[in-house]
């Protein structure tokens, strides 16, 4: 029996592999599609190993360079961010 967390992951990954795929069919929007799918391979990493962690959304990004985890964290804010604006629930 798979949890919710490794069918959710696995869903993410593929999704990456969907959006590279759309990249390589459509040059003009590889790289957006790269970012797309470089975010979501990040989330499925976050999710894998802290399930009930949180992203604080409300907080500006991390400065300077170094820490990989931090950069990640602010890509998966920032396209949060970027994909709820218009959201209006």
């Amino acid at each position: 029996m798979e949890s919710h967390i490794n069918i959710a992951g696995r869903l993410l990954r593929d999704a990456a592999i969907f959006f590279r795929n759309i990249g390589e069919e459509n040059p003009p929007l590889k790289d957006q599609m790269e970012a797309s799918a470089t975010v979501y391979e990040q989330v499925a990493d976050l999710l894998e190993s802290d399930p009930h962690g949180q992203i604080p959304l409300d907080i500006p990004p991390a400065s300077g360079a170094g820490d990989q985890d931090a950069g990640a964290t602010d890509r998966v804010r920032a396209t949060f961010n970027k994909t709820s604006e218009g959201d209006q629930r």
